[in-house]
């Protein structure tokens, strides 16, 4: 009886710890909407108002209204319930549509995690499906997705985002990056060989 065990690959590490990451990604950004949409818009939508706990927030589907607290003269948090697509683009009132998309998008890149080649490669792809999968989750909780980082310039406002949005954002952003600049490195040390 052959008693050893077939070690895992480095491959193979970079995709579980990458899978272990979305976890983390989805995780921070639910908690980061449950922690301003109840502590800090809550009292400021409906005054006096006690915040609801975690799993009463989990458990409700209330939509808060309108509310907003500035930060800086260039950042506010204000709550807007966005129907499109990251940064407000593509306004829909039906959710089944972009749901799908996000979840087919979060497969297709869930394989390529599965297959990454570099570390900053894996990270990256984990924070696009962690993010997608956040907005997922608000969509099915409330039909929108709650977006609250707004940062404004002498009247003129960036579409207002979340933690999901910036995940997404920023792992596009290193995927380009690493394709560029880490991925012709890589390939280059395995054709040497």
């Amino acid at each position: 009886m052959n008693t050893e065990q077939t070690p895992i690959t480095k491959q193979k590490l970079k995709a579980i710890l990458g899978f272990g990451a979305i976890i983390d990604f989805i995780i921070i950004d639910q908690l980061s909407k449950w922690y301003i949409l109840e502590h800090v818009m809550r009292p400021k939508w409906d005054f006096g108002a006690q915040p609801l706990g975690i799993f009463e927030w989990f458990s409700s589907s209330e939509r808060i209204g309108v509310a907003s607290t500035d930060i800086t003269s260039f950042f506010s948090l204000t709550m807007v319930w966005n129907h499109g697509i990251s940064f407000g683009l593509f306004q829909n009132d039906t959710p089944y549509a972009l749901i799908g998309l996000a979840i087919l998008i979060s497969c297709i890149f869930s394989a390529w995690l599965w297959k990454a080649t570099g570390w900053t490669q894996a990270i990256a792809l984990a924070m696009v499906i962690g993010g997608a999968i956040g907005n997922v989750i608000d969509r099915l909780h409330f039909g929108a997705v709650a977006d609250f980082l707004d940062f404004h310039i002498n009247g003129w406002h960036y579409p207002a985002f979340n933690m999901a949005d910036s995940f997404i954002t920023i792992g596009i952003a290193i995927l380009l990056f690493d394709s560029v600049f880490l991925e012709p490195k890589r390939n280059t040390v395995k054709t040497k060989n």
